[in-house]
């Protein structure tokens, strides 16, 4: 990917698209280090990797009254984990997202009259942070059962896991209802695996799941989707990475 300055970036809280309240997104990794300096460490200082830990930090323009606007998701969540999507240049399928499970940990509003109202917000994460990509867009409503396209993430080696975020965005019908999956296999997924299963959804809201640590052959990935309801529609996003 080549340089570029940050226009679209995309951030999904559990239930709710912030992108358009937000105006600057900021992640961060690290690994604590712990010392092992010895006699035999030739006179250098010697670490090695303990905990690792990551955040979002995030702000923009304060908007409230609905549960997909800033001031409600946030309220909804503060103390509450959860699963948290950031794409730096869009959310089409294929895009680069990176997904953790997180701590909605802090949230402040507010600042001088005459000023637009801001927020800024904290997630601190739960589970790693997981670089990988958008298995299906936000904006593309889904009103009957299908499957997505599938994303080429590589082979899962042992010890390493499937992580996959699924973010319920909007919900329209009567008893609506869908139950999201993760399905593996060759280039077109002909005959497809499944590899994980949401729980059923009925409203906005946002679930993770992450594999056991079994090695998976397959490189393919894409989500399949299954709809019930009278005149149901559901906008989501889901995003999918290997650690």
């Amino acid at each position: 990917m080549a340089k570029f300055v940050l226009l679209d970036a995309r951030l999904f809280a559990p239930g709710a698209d912030l992108s358009g309240a937000s105006s600057k997104i900021e992640l961060s990794s690290e690994i604590e280090d712990k010392e092992t300096t010895n006699y035999l460490s030739a006179g250098w200082k010697e670490v090695i990797g303990g905990l690792g830990s990551a955040e979002i930090s995030a702000e923009g323009q304060w908007e409230a009254g609905d549960p997909s606007k800033v001031d409600d998701a946030s309220w909804s969540a503060l103390g509450g984990i959860g699963p948290y999507t950031v794409c730096p240049t869009g959310s089409t399928v294929g895009a680069l997202a990176y997904i953790t499970s997180g701590m909605r940990a802090d949230y402040n509003v507010g600042d001088a009259v005459g000023e637009v109202a801001p927020w800024t917000g904290t997630v601190k994460s739960s589970w790693p942070l997981v670089r990988g990509q958008i298995a299906h867009p936000p904006g593309l409503a889904r009103t009957v059962t299908g499957t997505g396209t599938p994303v080429q993430l590589g082979v899962i080696p042992a010890g390493k896991r499937l992580y996959a975020a699924l973010h319920v965005l909007s919900v329209a019908g009567t008893t609506p209802s869908i139950t999201a999956r993760i399905e593996s296999g060759d280039a077109t997924i002909s005959t497809p695996t499944t590899r994980a299963t949401f729980s059923a959804a009925t409203a906005p809201g946002g679930q993770i799941l992450r594999g056991d640590g079994t090695a998976v052959a397959d490189t393919y990935y894409r989500v399949a989707w299954t709809i019930t309801g009278t005149t149901p529609s559901f906008m989501f996003a889901v995003s999918l990475g290997i650690r």
